[in-house]
């Protein structure tokens, strides 16, 4: 488990299975300016945070320390996510752009501009060939990998869409918004194919669980909220 804060730190915290035995194993600076994205390499040795400079920094488990820095050339980095394969890393900034780089070498391989307003989630799919982000712009967007293909524009959220989650089928992916709706979209047809309407205020995370049997959503109006999958 790993978190991230104003205060600058990323702190990784390890469990026994147990989560009343769970403990700190490590604080990391993360560096003078706020971090507010982080995310675990699939092969858990790095942590990844994205910072107010525009850049990605890659920190090391057991070292603690800065591995490398990725610039996006860009503002204030709002999410991160690495690609399940470990061959990417993407991030959403401030300004709308998605950039996506290449771990092995370090460079950035593609600068998406489809977005006009701040991105505040992004997701790859379970078989890293797709890349879904979202934005407060009200859309979400589906990417091929690869060639950084604009596949589909997805609309139907009435504010900004706050969080985006990939289901395990590799089929389906789930949005939150501040309209207080949870969708589930088919990828592949590129349509919405149910909606909870059960939160009564802005909901700020969706995800599922391993596989995809459920999903969970939390809001502000102070409940958590376990769905069985519709799909």
């Amino acid at each position: 488990l790993v978190s991230v804060s104003d205060d600058e730190a990323v702190v990784s915290t390890q469990s026994t299975g147990d989560l009343d035995s769970s403990k700190q194993i490590k604080s990391i600076d993360a560096g003078p300016v706020d971090c507010w994205s982080v995310a675990f390499s699939p092969d858990g040795q790095y942590v990844g945070s994205g910072s107010h400079s525009g850049k990605i920094n890659l920190f090391g488990i057991e070292s603690g320390k800065l591995e490398q820095t990725l610039d996006t050339r860009g503002k204030f980095v709002m999410s991160i996510a690495y690609s399940p394969d470990g061959h990417f890393i993407a991030c959403g900034g401030i300004d709308g752009i998605v950039c996506i780089f290449d771990l092995a070498t370090g460079k950035l391989l593609h600068t998406l501009e489809g977005h006009a307003m701040p991105i505040r989630s992004l997701t790859f799919s379970p078989d890293s060939q797709l890349l879904t982000t979202c934005s407060d712009d009200k859309s979400t967007k589906i990417y091929d990998v690869q060639h950084a293909n604009l596949i589909g524009t997805l609309s139907g959220h009435g504010s900004y869409v706050l969080c985006v989650d990939f289901c395990p089928d590799n089929t389906h992916f789930a949005t939150s918004s501040s309209d207080r709706k949870v969708k589930v979209w088919d990828a592949g047809m590129r349509r919405a194919v149910h909606t909870f309407s059960d939160h009564t205020d802005q909901v700020w995370g969706v995800a599922y669980n391993e596989n995809g049997s459920k999903l969970v959503s939390v809001s502000d109006d102070k409940q958590i909220i376990v769905y069985e999958c519709p799909i």
